[in-house]
């Protein structure tokens, strides 16, 4: 019989496997002010090259297929490579037609990445999945504290058409990565596939949480679009300049950080019901707050914003993964599908709500359509 023990040294290996793709996978938001001003963008146009960073998630069920049949830790070795190439090219960019391209192969090369490596994290986690899944997700908010500091120094250095001079550290990770997991065979406990079940009886059996998944991930993916997206934008319109801005996101995602790394675990004591409920009805109002309250009560806000807001995505990947009995990477490839789809609705909805009503108002009317996930996080049973 498997022992159930939580495996540190492997958590902790895909967990900075994460970090370092993300490092890179973030660079977009904090140069958005800079590609707004250098194509003439328009909040909704803005929010349109964030759907194209995230449309290519739609193929997250077949990556899962993929992945449920083949050593999945080739395609975390090679992503980082291949998102540092695409996004360390953006201040390159000649015209929107190329950006779009770069966005969209960084997309693919993000749900590659994204598909399997919570089923690796479910695998070496015992039976403390919720543990697993936040030092995972810390990985990945640490990386976007990183990534916007990264970038930002980077075109202060060399200016937006410089930052192509990012690629080799990339490449660098990957080269890391592939002498750190070529030889962990994660993957094989999913080649026993007898007994796994036909792809249509799976998504039949689970149509019920996938319509609660995408219920709750959508009416808080408005809120968290805004922030995460346009909160350099926001910030700069506040009369602040770009770099602030920065900063600004760097804190959030700190915050983040230490939220994801607290959520998961203590879904596992309360339960994911419990934790998604406490995230639901208090982030709302700290983003009322944020934006209503100016001065020097503005940081602690955000920070706490950033603790209760970025902390949901560790508990639904652990929910996810506690059903998931049956095809754990299509599973996973089906919530990222939800998870990244519905985030890249949300930007584009929080773009042309901006257009309409300006950035501040904007953020605002969020806190508000995120009480619409309080209905489906209540008809989640009890685990």
């Amino acid at each position: 019989m498997e022992k159930r023990r939580f495996q540190t040294g492997n958590v902790i290996l895909i967990s900075v496997a994460h970090m370092l793709h993300d490092i890179y996978s973030s660079f977009l938001a904090p140069i958005l002010p800079l590609l707004i001003e250098k194509f003439a963008l328009t909040y909704a146009m803005a929010g349109l090259l964030s759907l194209l960073q995230r449309l290519p998630a739609l193929l997250n069920p077949f990556v899962g297929i993929i992945a449920d049949r083949i050593a999945m830790r080739y395609l975390v070795i090679v992503s980082p490579a291949v998102t540092a190439i695409a996004m360390s090219l953006l201040g390159l960019a000649p015209s929107l037609t190329v950006l779009a391209i770069l966005l969209m192969v960084m997309g693919v090369s993000s749900a590659l990445f994204h598909v399997p490596t919570p089923v690796m994290i479910r695998k070496v986690s015992g039976d403390k999945v919720g543990k697993g899944m936040s030092f995972y997700m810390f990985g990945g908010e640490i990386a976007r504290t990183i990534g916007p500091l990264i970038i930002l120094a980077a075109v202060s250095l060399w200016g937006l058409e410089g930052t192509y001079k990012l690629i080799p550290f990339g490449l660098a990770a990957s080269l890391v990565l592939f002498f750190k997991l070529r030889n962990i065979k994660i993957s094989q406990d999913f080649h026993e596939r007898e007994e796994q079940k036909g792809i249509l009886k799976v998504l039949v059996k689970y149509l019920p949480l996938f319509i609660i998944l995408i219920g709750i991930t959508f009416f808080r993916a408005v809120m968290r679009a805004a922030l995460t997206t346009f909160l350099p934008t926001y910030i700069t319109e506040m009369g602040q300049s770009w770099i602030v801005g920065g900063y600004y996101l760097s804190i959030l995602e700190l915050a983040g950080a230490i939220g994801t790394l607290f959520w998961g675990s203590y879904s596992d004591k309360i339960g994911r019901k419990s934790a998604l409920l406490i995230i639901a009805i208090v982030s709302p109002v700290l983003m009322y707050l944020f934006v209503e309250v100016k001065g020097i009560f503005n940081i602690p806000l955000l920070i706490l914003l950033g603790f209760f807001l970025l902390g949901t995505t560790p508990i639904l990947l652990a929910l996810v993964q506690d059903r998931a009995k049956e095809r754990p990477a299509f599973m996973n490839g089906i919530f990222m599908s939800i998870s990244f789809g519905t985030s890249a609705l949300a930007v584009v909805l929080f773009g042309l709500i901006a257009d309409r009503t300006g950035l501040e108002e904007a953020f605002k009317i969020t806190a508000y359509i995120a009480l619409g996930a309080i209905p489906f996080i209540l008809f989640i049973k009890k685990m």
